[in-house]
C-alpha cells in the first residue's frame, strides 16, 4: 500500500512538473506576435450540460496574403486526466505566423468524463471548426489534426471512429505526436485498469470499450494520411502502440511517414516552443503534399 502511494505520489509529482515547464517555457518563448490574432474561450459543444463547458482558442495570422490558409487542430496531451489548452498557445502562435489558421482544442477531462466524452467532444470541436472556420481565415477544405500523447488518442478516434460522425475525406491529414493509446484494448488487456491515474474511470473495466477507444481497429482505405512522430526514449507503452499502429496502417497505406526522434515523451512536445525547429517545415511540407 505505501508502495503505492509512493508511485501515486510520484506521478502527481511529474504531471505537475511537466504543466509547470510548459507553461514556463511558453511565457518565455511564445509571447503574441503583433502578426498573429488570437480568438480566446470559443465555446464549440452544443447543448451542453456540463457545469465547465470546454472552448477552443483560435490562432490566425493578420496578413491578407494568408487569407484561406491551412487549418490544423491541435488536442493537448496529460493522460486524459490533466492539461489545459492554455499552456499551448506558443503552438498556436508559431504556426499562426507561418501561415496556418491552428485552433488548440480544450476538453473535459477523467475522472468527471471517460474517454467516449472526451472523443465526442473532440469530434464536435472539428465539425464545428469544419463549419465556421473560414470566418478566421481557415480553409475548411484543408482541415490536418494534430496531437501529442493522449491528444494524439483522442483526435485520431473522433476522426476514425464511426461512431463520432466525421464525414471520411473531410480531413486531409492526421500527424501524430508521441501519442498515447493508439491500441488500448491490447495495452488494458495486459495492465487491467485500476483507480490509479483515473484509468478505471476513463476506460471502464469493459473490454469492448477498449476495443471502442482503440484507433488501431478503425483503420481502412478511407483512412486519412498520416505522419507519425515517435520519440526513441519514449514510454514503453507508447512505443509498443505505435509500432503495431505502423505495421498496421503500413499494410494498408505503405507510404505512411514515420519519424524517430531521439527524444523523451515531454521535450516531444516542448520541442515546438522554439519557431525554428524542424517540426515546423516537416508538417508544413506534409500539409503542402496533401493537396
Amino acid at each position: 500500500m505505501e508502495a503505492k502511494k509512493r508511485i501515486a505520489g510520484f506521478r502527481y509529482l511529474r504531471k505537475t512538473a511537466i504543466e509547470f515547464i510548459i507553461t514556463v517555457f511558453a511565457l518565455i518563448f511564445s509571447l503574441s506576435s503583433c502578426s498573429v490574432r488570437k480568438y480566446e474561450d470559443v465555446p464549440y459543444l452544443e447543448n451542453s450540460t456540463l457545469t465547465v463547458t470546454p472552448t477552443l482558442n483560435i490562432f490566425t495570422s493578420k496578413k491578407k496574403e494568408k487569407q484561406d490558409s491551412p487549418v490544423l487542430i491541435f488536442v493537448h496531451g496529460g493522460n486524459w486526466n490533466s492539461g489545459k489548452k492554455e499552456f499551448y498557445n506558443f503552438f498556436g502562435n508559431n504556426f499562426a505566423r507561418k501561415g496556418v489558421t491552428t485552433v488548440v482544442v480544450g476538453y473535459s477531462l477523467s475522472p468527471k468524463v471517460n474517454y467516449d466524452v472526451m472523443a465526442d467532444q473532440t469530434a464536435q470541436a472539428i465539425q464545428w471548426i469544419k463549419n465556421n472556420i473560414s470566418q478566421f481565415n481557415g480553409d475548411p477544405n484543408q482541415i490536418f489534426l494534430t496531437g501529442h500523447s493522449a491528444g494524439g488518442h483522442l483526435l485520431a478516434l473522433a476522426a476514425m471512429n464511426p461512431k463520432y460522425n466525421i464525414e471520411p475525406g473531410t480531413i486531409s491529414g492526421i500527424i501524430l505526436n508521441d501519442a498515447a493509446g493508439l491500441d488500448m484494448h491490447h495495452y488494458l488487456q495486459n495492465n487491467p485498469p485500476t483507480s490509479g491515474n483515473d484509468y478505471l474511470t476513463t476506460w471502464t473495466n469493459d473490454p469492448e470499450n477498449w476495443k471502442d477507444a482503440s484507433p488501431i481497429f478503425y483503420l481502412n482505405e478511407n483512412t486519412p494520411p498520416f505522419l507519425i512522430y515517435l520519440g526513441k526514449k519514449t514510454y514503453p507503452s507508447i512505443t509498443t502502440a505505435n509500432q503495431r499502429f505502423l505495421q498496421e496502417i503500413r499494410s494498408i497505406k505503405p507510404d505512411t511517414e514515420f519519424v524517430l526522434l531521439n527524444k523523451k515523451h515531454v521535450p516531444m512536445m516542448t520541442q515546438y516552443i522554439w519557431p525554428w525547429n524542424n517540426r515546423y517545415n516537416e508538417i508544413l511540407n506534409f500539409m503542402k503534399m496533401q493537396k
